[in-house]
């Protein structure tokens, strides 16, 4: 199989490649604008592979994806571009709407004109899988509830609500034009490679540099973790053997609120890294409790028991395991992380609405 993947270096999308073309004999045509968290050095592992081929292409051009199609001729599109981060969807929404409402919009006519061009096997074994996120359901404050397929949608930030308009995107063109889409919504990724901005990443390279950790409001909110190769898996399942029209949801079994999170990753820090910045104590001396972010949802929890029950996939990592291997990975690859820090991105506060 040829698998066409958007957005592959950034960090699931990545990690989905790095998996595929690592542990099976299917061919990866990654197409990525190659914005700021578009990073080929992700993919080092496996770009001299013959069966792996990167095109820069922006998924709203519309021309460009109909000669990749034409081109590449592929059997499956998994779908991961996109604009991704909470904070920075409050600071400019505009870059979310563009990306992740059109742009799906302008792969879905793209994906549909060429699969109504193919031959009937090949039409009927194409793919086109959509990946979101648990956000789009909203906020599980105050309840021991857990997302599941049928839970209705609150979306509460612009990224959300924009994540939320591409699912529907997508299960209208196979409501209505018979695409054969499968959308899967997953809980918060973490692992190697991710963009430091993001919450684990950020801490991290904050503790080690001796500047401050901040923390969100109380620290209380609460998240599923997932580690990205279990991740990975799940999506190669999915697209390989889930069915046309399900929705899957993918989550690491792990809630853990942010500020034990937190103090998670400095304590391995004392361990592994026990000689300091200059004028720190303790890493957990660092922690600073910030304004919270506009909008913040308190809790999302996933019950991925359908993926368990009727693909076979559960997660192998344990948050203590996959929280372990991420912060090792951090510390031996200070070259990655140092050349995305020399760019655009130098751990600012991003996203106060202000």
């Amino acid at each position: 199989m040829l698998f066409l993947i958007t957005g592959g270096a950034g960090f699931i999308g990545s990690a989905v490649i790095r998996h595929i073309i690592q542990n099976t004999e299917h061919s990866v045509i990654n197409i990525d604008a190659l914005t700021y968290a578009g990073n080929l050095e992700s993919l080092s592992l496996v770009d001299d592979c013959e069966r792996y081929f990167f095109e820069r292409v922006n998924i709203c051009d519309s021309c460009e994806l109909e000669r990749i199609f034409s081109e590449y001729k592929p059997d499956a599109v998994m779908h991961l571009a996109a604009e991704s981060h909470v904070d920075r969807s409050i600071d400019g929404p505009a870059t979310f709407i563009e990306t992740n409402i059109v742009g799906t919009y302008t792969l879905l006519e793209a994906s549909r004109s060429y699969w109504n061009s193919l031959e009937p096997v090949a039409k009927k074994a194409f793919r086109f899988h959509h990946i979101s996120t648990d956000e789009v359901y909203g906020d599980l404050e105050g309840t021991d509830d857990l997302f599941t397929e049928k839970t209705s949608y609150e979306p509460s930030s612009p990224y959300s609500a924009s994540k939320a308009s591409s699912d529907h995107l997508v299960r209208a063109w196979h409501r209505t034009y018979g695409l054969p889409t499968i959308v899967t919504n997953c809980s918060n990724n973490y692992g190697p490679y991710h963009f430091p901005e993001k919450l684990i990443p950020l801490m991290i390279l904050n503790a080690l540099d001796g500047k401050p950790l901040p923390v969100y409001g109380d620290g209380m909110q609460i998240r599923d973790w997932l580690f990205v190769e279990d991740h990975a898996r799940a999506l190669y399942k999915v697209v390989t053997e889930g069915v046309v029209g399900e929705t899957y949801n993918i989550g690491g079994h792990n809630e853990k609120s942010n500020i034990e999170v937190v103090k998670t990753i400095c304590s391995l820090l004392e361990e592994l890294v026990p000689n300091k910045p200059l004028g720190v104590a303790q890493y957990r001396d660092l922690i600073t409790y910030v304004k919270d972010r506009p909008g913040h949802d308190v809790r999302y929890a996933i019950d991925a028991a359908k993926i368990e029950r009727e693909l076979g996939w559960k997660p192998q990592e344990t948050f203590e395991s996959g929280i372990r291997k991420t912060v090792e990975w951090y510390l031996n690859n200070t070259s990655w992380w140092s050349r995305v820090l020399d760019g655009s991105y130098s751990k600012e506060r991003l996203g106060a609405g202000e």
